[in-house]
């Protein structure tokens, strides 16, 4: 029996389907184990790195040098496709990850904009969220970090996919506003609906999110993660 977490594996890897030769950079563990998921079974183009200054293959060993004025090129040109977090999303895109509440009081620190308006602009950018509430997916973000529809400019800007716990969510409408494009097997829609904070765009037939093949299953339980950790992050329900 497939669980909700390697739904969530399979989600994540979907996001770099047909990306070609781009620099993945997934943040946490269950993007991660998408990433690498994807390159080794559709998506087999794509570089992975170390975070440093390596490009690594499959088990992690060294492929090649990636200094950082490379790797910025690469950011800067589009040819990277991130996976980030969100402490706050809303429907245009936009993301916090730098405090909650009044900027000129935050009930809440939390890791400052870093690197996402950078990466927004100049690269596509998706979001991996484990624990889906109203209280992350709100009407309006406290602070804009990462860069939503209704602010960007710039020929690089994409918003490719949202993964949460329940279910995957995109743009593809004609506001770019977000859509909610699957549920996880288990999850019923009145359920994401309900731990939104705002009206997603779709109507109520939305189908299943897809169902790994059993190559694909074997890879996530015996290859990249044999100890079962995805579990932890995303528990049966």
């Amino acid at each position: 029996m497939t669980s909700r977490a390697e739904y969530c594996v399979i989600a994540c890897a979907e996001a770099w389907r047909d990306n070609g030769e781009v620099l993945a950079s997934p943040m946490g563990l269950i993007p991660s184990f998408g990433a690498r998921l994807a390159k080794r079974t559709f998506s087999p183009d794509l570089l992975l790195t170390d975070g440093e200054a390596l490009l690594v293959g499959l088990d992690g060993e060294p492929e090649g040098w990636l200094p950082y004025r490379r790797h910025l090129t690469m950011v800067t040109g589009g040819r990277r496709h991130v996976m980030m977090g969100a402490s706050q999303i809303d429907r245009h895109g936009n993301q916090n990850i730098s405090c909650i509440g009044d900027w000129e009081r935050p009930a809440r620190q939390l890791l400052g904009v870093r690197g996402a308006p950078a990466n927004t602009l100049n690269n596509p950018v998706s979001y991996w969220i484990p624990k889906h509430s109203a209280r992350v997916f709100v009407e309006r973000v406290d602070m804009v970090s990462g860069v939503g529809y209704d602010r960007a400019v710039g020929p690089y800007h994409r918003l490719p996919r949202v993964v949460s716990d329940l279910g995957v969510f995109d743009f593809e409408t004609p506001d770019r506003t977000m859509r909610l494009a699957s549920v996880h097997p288990g999850v019923t829609v009145d359920e994401v609906r309900a731990a939104t904070g705002f009206a997603l765009a779709g109507g109520d037939e939305v189908p299943s999110t897809r169902e790994p093949t059993a190559e694909e299953l074997r890879l996530i339980r015996e290859v990249i993660d044999p100890k079962g950790l995805r579990e932890r992050e995303v528990p049966a329900r």
